[in-house]
């Protein structure tokens, strides 16, 4: 659905293009690390995105919530040498961006399914 589409893949892609924002990270000294940092964006746009959409079947929010999964497993193999860090501002700034065009795709993947 979503982690097959297209769309993902070239976000996979836009992620890759970026990852030397990862390269620099402190690894002491920090009260959250990119992985909570992830986890907790990951979590509240899916919670975002089902209180957006309270009429979904259980069925479909259990594929989204599949897909998140997904999403979340892919990024902790992308940012692996990051993951146990300390994001910069910078590295949050684009983990919000990129997880919005995530949740966006997520929206998307609703729309088609209510049609």
């Amino acid at each position: 659905m979503v982690v097959e589409s297209e769309g993902y893949h070239a976000l996979i892609e836009y992620f890759t293009e970026h990852l030397s924002l990862f390269e620099r990270a402190e690894s002491e000294g920090c009260q959250e690390t990119v992985e909570d940092v992830v986890t907790d964006m990951i979590a509240t746009n899916l919670m975002a995105v089902f209180s957006q959409n309270p009429d979904l079947e259980s069925d479909f929010r259990f594929k989204l919530m599949q897909e998140a999964d997904a999403v979340m497993a892919d990024l902790t193999e992308v940012l692996a040498g990051a993951w146990t860090r300390c994001p910069t501002n910078e590295q949050v700034v684009f983990l919000e961006d990129y997880v919005g065009l995530v949740k966006n795709l997520f929206d998307s993947a609703i729309s088609k399914e209510i049609q």
